[in-house]
């Protein structure tokens, strides 16, 4: 397993740090981040409707805007464990019929990838920029994070620490997948939640999430919810962690962080051959261990 600690924005390093790993699901984060950007800049206003479309970029970010996923559909899962080449996204719309919504925008929640790749598109869109630019121009250069990319290519995943992706096309994703050191992971994390890349009130918007029922069986949220790109969950002793789960072929990532005050804790953890809820636990259990130490600053309750 590879781990990335940091307390009050301070890395505690251990080995094997710098090793590349997918970022999975975490790119959404990445991806809400360059979109809040675009509403700082008043390029797009988060309630605002998308040209074209009947969701706002709020709806879409929080998984409300209505859209199917992909990984409903079980020639996706066939041809992924075949270990076939993705299809052009034009024909997953068309397998999915994505522009079809399964619920009025607003009114309900479903997690979608679909939802993010519309994200990239109006990135795109409203910055004249291909994704790849407009992410690092937009996010990790000014959280100063480097030695992050989109893996384009099966070769490109080669690169990256252990797990089932060998044979795994990275186009599968289609809002796009990040790779890089875990520790750039738990520090672009930290550095979004607490530096002023985004307004304190777009970093409230960002963590104001829709609270999706109770405890899940195997993962260690009491209360979970989804934010802005931001997956929300409530621990035992009161504590609210913020950050993303991914996962993918053969491994897990998980992001996340606490804040109490002025003291925080953030913690990468990416494993192989793992269960999302087996690598949360990991996470909450090293974000705790600072709690109960009273480390730099954070106090038990």
């Amino acid at each position: 397993m590879l781990i990335s600690l940091l307390s009050n924005g301070q890395p505690h390093t251990p080995e094997r740090l710098e090793l590349i790993a997918p970022w999975w699901s975490f790119t959404k984060t990445v991806l809400a981040a360059t979109a809040l950007s675009l509403v700082r800049d008043g390029l797009i206003g988060l309630d605002a409707p998308i040209p074209d479309q009947p969701f706002t970029l709020r709806q879409l970010l929080r998984h409300e805007a209505g859209l199917a996923d992909y990984g409903e559909l079980a020639e996706y899962h066939t041809a992924v464990a075949s270990g076939d080449p993705a299809w052009p996204a034009d024909e997953m719309m068309r397998r999915l019929d994505g522009t079809r919504l399964r619920y009025s925008p607003g009114t309900g929640w479903r997690y979608s990838n679909l939802g993010y790749l519309f994200i990239g598109r109006l990135i795109e869109r409203l910055t004249d920029l291909t994704l790849d630019d407009a992410v690092i121009q937009r996010a990790l250069s000014p959280l100063g994070i480097s030695n992050v990319r989109f893996a384009k290519t099966r070769a490109d995943l080669q690169t990256t620490h252990q797990g089932s992706t060998s044979n795994y096309d990275p186009a599968w994703v289609y809002h796009g997948l990040l790779i890089g050191p875990i520790s750039q992971a738990a520090l672009f994390l930290d550095r979004l939640l607490c530096a002023d890349l985004l307004s304190t009130g777009l970093l409230q918007e960002m963590q104001t999430a829709r609270t999706l029922g109770g405890p899940i069986p195997g993962r260690p949220w009491i209360t979970p919810g989804y934010g802005l790109g931001l997956m929300q969950g409530s621990i035992d002793g009161g504590y609210s962690l913020s950050g993303h789960t991914g996962c993918g072929p053969g491994s897990v990532i998980a992001v996340y962080r606490i804040c109490d005050g002025d003291a925080s804790a953030c913690c990468a953890a990416f494993e192989a051959n793992a269960s999302e809820g087996a690598v949360e636990a990991i996470v909450v259990g090293q974000l705790m261990q600072r709690v109960r130490q009273g480390v730099d600053g954070i106090k038990v309750r």
